[in-house]
């Protein structure tokens, strides 16, 4: 892979069964197929609708699930989300050899996607929360990421932390959220300790060799965020 084009966390490169990356505006979806590192793997996508909904594979599907995040502990798939805004989250299992990629929006975080799906690879895999690392990558920093009223709201009644909020000066009922921040507490509440955390703190509003629908405004230009294991 051109390391220039993709960042990577260093606690995973310490994994030597998985490959992960986030990668730059520069990398398309053929560089997969390009990549000499990546080139024996499968890649599995979603088609990504705002839910927490996790979806567990063993093998490429013919159609993209309606989810917002994949699992798996088969080796020679790679889970891919598209983000341009949104946060991506990697989960790893040394223990287990299992992997996991989510998408993290304002609504799947509102909906505690992460704690749901750590949950879920507890349950189906025996993974323990305190053995799981977690990357995340890139997403809109807080100071740019304006949100209403409703949002805060939204968040009050799912019972989350209101502090991730901050009022916006000389904006009545708007807040800059950090989505970052709350994704991290919903980890930390799954039981993930905060040392297997890295966190690549990259906004995607501000750096121009990422994507952001906030500044582009481009519907379809995604950046991609992949993890998986090694055959």
């Amino acid at each position: 892979m051109e390391k220039q084009s993709v960042l990577i966390a260093a606690a995973f490169e310490r994994l030597p069964w998985l490959v992960h990356g986030f990668v730059s505006r520069l990398w398309s979806l053929a560089d997969f197929k390009n990549s000499r590192e990546l080139a024996g793997f499968s890649v599995v996508l979603l088609k990504q609708v705002h839910s927490d909904k996790l979806v567990f594979v063993t093998r490429r599907p013919r159609t993209r699930p309606l989810a917002d995040a994949l699992a798996t502990h088969c080796a020679g798939l790679l889970l891919v989300v598209k983000t341009a805004d949104c946060l991506p989250v990697l989960l790893a299992d040394d223990e287990k050899r299992v992997v996991a990629a989510v998408h993290c929006g304002w609504r799947g975080t509102q909906r505690r996607i992460l704690e749901r799906v750590v949950a879920g690879l507890t349950k189906r895999y025996g993974c323990r929360p305190a053995a799981l690392h977690a990357a995340l990558g890139p997403c809109i920093g807080a100071s740019c990421y304006e949100v209403g009223e409703d949002v805060r709201e939204g968040f009050a009644a799912a019972g989350l932390p209101l502090d991730v909020f901050r009022a916006r000066r000389g904006a009545p009922g708007k807040f800059d959220l950090d989505l970052r921040e709350a994704n991290r507490r919903q980890l930390l509440d799954a039981g993930l300790s905060p040392r297997r955390i890295a966190d690549i703190a990259v906004c995607t509003h501000c750096d121009a060799d990422l994507l952001s629908f906030r500044r582009d405004r481009d519907k379809t230009a995604r950046l991609y965020n992949f993890i998986g294991i090694k055959v």
